[in-house]
């Protein structure tokens, strides 16, 4: 009888950015100056023929997965899903070996319903490994990309980091005023200047942003990298909703602070915002600090699909300090920052 194959989750880096940001180049350097590593690509434009696959530099040891009848964010629940576990069975089937997996976005797709596979499909939740989302801005259009699209502004609030490119062809202080409107939307990621897409391969893969871990640094300025993590167990799934805010940059970072909290009360808090709130909210953490427990609660989500695990113990009950970041549209912070704060053990 032949033992099954064991695999070690393959490791899943989500690349995207508006129409023309160099999302191609980067993925050219990276296989030019990593040969020794089996890459698979999922690539996604619109239309019926992709021509990003043409232009990719594909040696022996890449494979380019095309999906050409539709926009990855609207067939993300069908057309993904299904290539991931084909992937998958042709992996432990030994047909296939890779070593890594790229997802590269249409410019036009807002990664979220992505993300959210990684979560929601048990399979791929245990079998593949979120690693980050990386970002790409084009310097020359993104002031006018945020102005006129909102899927520029979510892609950038999403990011785990966010790679400048063509900063060349802009003066310093276009770049200071680029840098200083991203950071203002998403303060969390570290922002990367790129020439030509020659980024080392360390600032943008294995940065292990989605692993379960449990500290939280708080981002107080640029260039700070501070990853999110992921968790994979007890997921709460809700129904997305509609959702109709304008295009502007309505998209900030919350930091919710206090000591020992109680157990039901954090809870019901987070289940009135996650189900009010879950639609404006891109990406969430938590380490919060339950009295008469000695470990750390972990809490993260997208939108309105959130996990809850336990982490390490406190080694110090001075520092049993509960902290959630919250990555989100416009929220009425001051009176929810009230209701967090009722929450705290008597």
């Amino acid at each position: 009888m032949t033992n099954p194959i064991i695999l070690q989750p393959l490791p899943v880096t989500l690349l995207t950015g508006f129409l023309g940001s160099g999302k191609t180049t980067l993925i050219n350097h990276l296989l030019e100056n990593n040969r020794n590593e089996k890459i698979i690509i999922i690539e996604n434009e619109f239309g019926q023929i992709n021509l990003d696959s043409d232009l990719l530099n594909a040696h022996c040891d890449i494979q380019i997965v095309e999906m050409t009848n539709g926009c990855i964010c609207c067939t993300v629940q069908g057309e993904l899903t299904n290539a991931l576990h084909k992937l998958h069975a042709q992996r432990i089937a030994g047909e296939l070996t890779f070593d890594r997996l790229i997802i590269e976005t249409t410019g036009l797709a807002d990664p979220a319903p992505i993300i959210q596979t990684f979560f929601i499909d048990d399979l791929i939740r245990e079998t593949i490994k979120l690693d980050a989302i990386i970002t790409l801005v084009d310097a020359q259009h993104i002031l006018q990309h945020l102005n006129e699209h909102r899927v520029a502004l979510s892609q950038i609030g999403f990011a785990d980091r966010i790679i400048v490119t063509k900063t060349d062809c802009i003066s310093e202080q276009q770049k200071n005023e680029i840098i200083s409107r991203i950071n203002k939307i998403n303060n969390k990621a570290a922002i990367i200047v790129a020439i030509n897409g020659q980024i080392p391969k360390s600032q943008w893969i294995d940065i292990h942003s989605f692993d379960l871990n449990d500290d939280l640094i708080i981002n107080k300025g640029f260039l700070v990298i501070n990853p999110l993590k992921k968790i994979e167990t007890n997921f709460k799934i809700l129904p997305l909703q509609n959702q109709t805010q304008s295009w502007t940059d309505n998209i900030c970072s919350y930091l919710f602070e206090a000591g020992e909290l109680d157990l039901k009360k954090i809870g019901s808090f987070m289940e009135n915002l996650v189900e009010q709130y879950g639609n404006d909210m891109l990406r969430y953490k938590g380490v919060l600090a339950i009295k008469d427990n000695p470990q750390r609660l972990i809490v993260q989500g997208v939108h309105k699909v959130v996990g809850f695990d336990y982490g390490s113990s406190w080694q110090d009950p001075s520092e049993k300090i509960s902290r959630l970041v919250v990555i989100s549209r416009i929220l009425p912070f001051d009176d929810l920052n009230q209701e967090f704060l009722k929450t705290i053990a008597s």
